[in-house]
């Protein structure tokens, strides 16, 4: 073996031990988090905890149940609101690619991407609440599900983008009409990414604090109405351990193992549905 194969070698192998290296680096950052979280949580979780509202200060016990049933309701209907739309824009777009309009909705959607959280919460404080006088669930929710739309509106026009054409004309030759072919044979065939789409939607808004402090704003009661002021998991988190009291840090800290956790059973969620319809297809 001459020199240069073996300095060749060399090189690929030391580049190898610095990718290694590399993606270590960035595991060991997201490990100590977890696990730091997960000392700091575990302990302050109980069956109290996810059954009881947050005590006044003073008074030990208290729970998040307020904060659950909030997150649960400000998430589906954002999500109701933000995946219908988004995926039919996204299928306009892959179906539509060298229009004007496609073009100006891509770019849209691109800007609208990068707006910061906090950016949208604020114009949806001017937009809704601030007419309205009064915070409220639904001003969260559609705070939210603008945050929605980018995500699912690309991830169904790349996943549709994929597609043969193929399937689109033997679809046609059959003399199915267009709105048909579309809902029975193009979103079926790229059902899995565009569930990996709203999943990761969800899973992004899930963790969101700064559009609901300007619409929901938070509530210690248990409360279902959405057009009246509703506590969250990130609402009560950042409430709670920006406050003096040791008893809501220790709130804030079983909520976050809880978000923490909510998160990562979505995004297996996403992995396991993905799958399924792999196989299926």
């Amino acid at each position: 073996m001459n020199a240069h194969i073996k300095y060749r070698i060399g090189k690929s192998r030391g580049f190898q031990a610095l990718t290694i290296v590399l993606a270590c680096a960035c595991v060991v950052p997201l490990i100590a988090i977890l696990a730091y979280i997960f000392k700091e949580g575990i302990t302050k979780i109980n069956w109290h905890f996810f059954t009881n509202v947050p005590k006044p200060v003073g008074e030990p016990g208290g729970g998040i149940a307020n904060a659950l049933l909030g997150s649960v309701i400000v998430i589906s209907v954002a999500s109701l609101i933000a995946i219908p739309v988004g995926i039919l824009c996204g299928i306009y777009l892959s179906e539509n690619k060298t229009t004007k309009l496609a073009y100006w909705c891509g770019l849209c959607v691109d800007v609208l991407q990068g707006v910061p959280s906090i950016v949208i919460g604020i114009i949806a404080y001017f937009w809704l609440v601030k007419p309205f006088g009064s915070f409220s669930a639904l001003s969260g929710s559609i705070a939210l599900s603008i945050m929605m739309l980018p995500i699912v509106i690309r991830s169904t026009e790349e996943t549709l983008k994929l597609l043969p054409d193929s399937l689109k004309e033997a679809a046609f030759a059959l003399g199915m009409p267009f709105h048909r072919v579309i809902l029975k044979v193009i979103v079926p065939c790229g059902i899995s990414g565009i569930l990996s789409g709203v999943m990761l939607s969800v899973a992004r808004i899930a963790g969101e604090t700064a559009p609901l402090l300007f619409t929901a704003f938070g509530n210690p009661y248990l409360s279902v109405s959405i057009t009246k002021p509703m506590q969250t998991l990130p609402l009560l988190i950042f409430n709670y351990a920006t406050s003096p009291y040791n008893d809501w840090h220790d709130l804030a800290w079983g909520a976050s193992l809880v978000l923490l956790a909510w998160v990562l059973l979505l995004n297996i969620i996403t992995k396991i549905t993905t799958r399924k319809w792999k196989v299926q297809l």
